[in-house]
């Protein structure tokens, strides 16, 4: 049935869109997008956003989780190694095919060189960005 409003999954589509743009949400999808193996560690995801504390960025990761954009993603306990991440965030088959639909992914290419063009970034970052990720091994 429709309203004025718009069909129910029109309204559910549009809460979504107003979710996953919300600002550290999209910032946190964009840092997602943007890095090498678009599979950042929380630490690499909370360096990127020194404004917001960890505890933000935590909260966010999981309500982005808890909505299916993005997912967690982790090495075998064979595959990993003292001092470094283990666990990654990247977007989920769906959450990009969503992005995608509302052209929430038009800049993913300049988002890269962006991202490329850092150069203060700190030490431990570069190791972790480096580290082996879940399909690597």
């Amino acid at each position: 049935m429709s309203t004025d409003l718009g069909t129910a999954e029109e309204m559910e589509t549009r809460e979504l869109v107003h979710f996953v743009t919300q600002q550290t949400r999209f910032a946190l999808i964009n840092n997602i997008l943007q890095h090498p193996e678009q599979l950042p560690s929380m630490y690499e995801l909370e360096e990127l956003n020194p404004s917001v504390s960890d505890a933000t960025v935590y909260k966010h990761i999981q309500k982005l989780i808890d909505a299916g954009i993005v997912k967690e993603v982790a090495l075998d306990d064979d595959q990993r190694r003292q001092g470094y991440p283990w666990k990654f965030y990247g977007l989920t088959d769906e959450g990009r095919a969503f992005l995608e639909e509302h052209n929430l992914l038009a800049a993913e290419e300049t988002l890269q060189q962006i991202y490329n063009t850092i150069s203060d970034k700190p030490e431990k970052m570069v190791k972790y960005e480096n580290a082996p990720r879940p399909g690597d091994v």
